[in-house]
């Protein structure tokens, strides 16, 4: 029987069981078998093992062959495939691209069996259900509306508590999903898009919905100190926020306040931050030089400091155009407000004179990927082929974009020399890293990345490259987002684990995913099972939709 016949029965049906143990004998209770697997080991791989599954959880890891498989016990034939416990993406824009059949394939074809969401401090909840009293948008509305090119819109959450967004995830998804609080959502809950410091009392009442929302199941928080409006964030209000993290020993998760030849400085915020608060801090898609790069995090390791990173095996970037286009004096945060501004020829003068000439090498570097309305056609194409198509300058067809769209404008962006495959590698190989694809699903033209950056870290950086042993991307890419996450049970293919099982073909794993042809699903991994239940099988998805809301069930780990 092939791995697909035996995995595709989820419901009783599969090859049946050679015999049955006695009572309290190995194997008692067990409903799944995976035979014939090989794991990681520090030194290589193991001699052929079977995992005995009961229920969700893992009963067992014995010897191929050597426990009798129960009567009617379902048999998945590894066939010597490596079994990894389920891939933890760390850095992953799918709160609601989860919930779509063609996302959910494009994870489970790189073995990704959980995410953590909530990234770059903005997303659905905690927000009001209903505008408050002034007219300004409630704080679901608005991170919809001003991330609707990197995260789409629920299609069923309108607004409310963590715990209602999570309960959205319970048995709808065959993927697993942890939440961070956004930080910038908290802030707009309280203050608007105001761009300025809060208020001591302000601060309190980001604090009182940081604590609701960890009550609620949150895994951390996030901050996108790069976007509007947490740009305005001081230390005081972010080390009052940071505490109530470090209480829980919970990890703050930072897009940083710039990168590149801004990193030394975004990197000292957060230190600064971690000294005074505690907490623990990770660090999102660093990029950049790598010896630098490293230096930091090692230096706040000397220090005492437990400061994690992730990265994704690519040299281009994706986010919203306004971000990587336009000043922070503008105010970016309130959409009506900054497009209407960018509709005033004094101000256009001021962007022009003051901001733009700074950006001239950027134009040659941006591709658009999700252009709503009616410059569409524009997805894929190079901007300034768009400027040449329009016959505009670079300047004016990127506030035409921007206006047209109501700043819902997505882009990929090549980013700068140093980050080259030599500071790719150089990071990949840090102890402190772990893989994250910082996938955004939107638009026409989306980055590759989320259909291929695991595995690409698995056929470049352990089968061609040896960056990585297999051990080591069991590491880099399961365990140690599970530990900084505080899934205890997860991460690991061990007794009483939950049956998170990925089975892997170290000789056909492959990205195929490339910018001109993005949503192009990977090779090489073809059954997956979530919580005991297979979900792919064949390569093909079985319909079965185990996935759980994932809470921390332990402190997270000091790396």
């Amino acid at each position: 029987m092939s791995a697909a016949q035996a995995s595709a029965g989820t419901q009783g049906k599969g090859e049946p069981g050679e015999g049955e143990p006695g009572e309290g004998e190995p194997g008692t209770g067990v409903t799944l078998v995976v035979r014939g697997a090989r794991l990681t080991a520090p030194g290589g791989l193991t001699a052929p093992v079977d995992l005995l599954v009961a229920g969700d959880v893992i009963d067992d890891v014995v010897p191929a062959g050597s426990v009798p498989v129960p009567a009617g016990a379902l048999v998945i034939e590894a066939a010597g495939r490596i079994a990894f416990p389920g891939f933890v993406d760390a850095h992953v824009h799918g709160e609601a691209a989860v919930l779509d059949p063609d996302v959910q394939l494009a994870m489970l074809r790189q073995g990704v069996t959980s995410i953590v969401v909530g990234q770059d401090g903005v997303s659905y909840a905690p927000s009001a259900r209903q505008p408050v009293a002034d007219g300004t948008p409630d704080a679901h509305t608005w991170a919809t509306g001003y991330f609707s090119a990197i995260n789409g819109e629920h299609p069923t959450f309108r607004g409310g508590s963590v715990a209602d967004l999570l309960a959205t995830y319970e048995g709808t998804t065959p993927l697993n999903v942890a939440y961070l609080v956004p930080h910038g959502t908290l802030r707009y809950a309280v203050l608007g898009g105001a761009a300025r410091a809060t208020t001591p009392e302000e601060t309190g009442r980001m604090v009182a919905l940081l604590r609701e929302a960890l009550d609620d199941g949150a895994c951390g928080m996030s901050t996108g100190l790069e976007y509007a409006p947490a740009s305005n964030a001081t230390d005081d209000e972010l080390v009052a926020l940071t505490r109530v993290l470090a209480e829980r020993d919970l990890p703050h998760v930072s897009h940083m306040r710039g990168y590149e030849d801004k990193a030394g400085t975004a990197m000292a915020e957060l230190v600064r931050v971690a000294r005074a608060s505690g907490v623990a801090t990770h660090v999102s898609h660093y990029h950049g030089p790598a010896d630098e790069l490293v230096g930091y995090v090692e230096d706040a390791h000397a220090g005492g400091l437990d400061v994690t990173f992730d990265s994704y095996p690519y040299l281009r970037g994706c986010s919203i155009l306004s971000m990587v286009s336009l000043p922070t004096w503008l105010p970016i945060a309130d959409p009506d407000a900054t497009v209407a501004m960018l509709q005033d020829p004094d101000v256009v003068a001021r962007l022009r004179a003051e901001h733009f000439p700074g950006l001239a090498d950027l134009w040659e570097r941006v591709t658009m990927a999700a252009v709503p309305g009616e410059l569409q056609w524009s997805e894929g194409m190079a901007l300034l082929d768009v400027a040449d198509r329009l016959g505009l300058d670079p300047v004016e067809t990127t506030l035409r974009i921007l206006v047209s769209t109501h700043l819902c404008a997505g882009c990929v962006f090549a980013q700068p020399p140093t980050n080259s495959p030599e500071s790719v590698r150089a990071l990949l190989r840090h102890p402190a890293q772990m893989g994250g694809s910082d996938a955004i699903y939107q638009g026409g033209r989306p980055h590759p990345r989320g259909w291929g950056a695991f595995a690409r870290f698995l056929a470049e950086h352990v089968r061609t490259l040896g960056d990585w042993t297999w051990h080591d991307a069991e590491r880099h890419l399961s365990a140690a987002a599970a530990e900084r996450f505080g899934f205890a049970d997860r991460g690991v293919l061990r007794p009483g684990a939950r049956a998170d099982v990925v089975l892997l073909d170290p000789e056909t794993v492959q990205d195929v995913a490339t910018y001109e042809d993005p949503r192009r699903p990977a090779t090489g991994i073809d059954d997956v099972l979530v919580a005991g239940v297979p979900v792919l099988a064949g390569g093909q998805p079985t319909g079965a939709t185990p996935g759980r809301a994932l809470r921390p069930t332990a402190a997270a780990a000091r790396a």
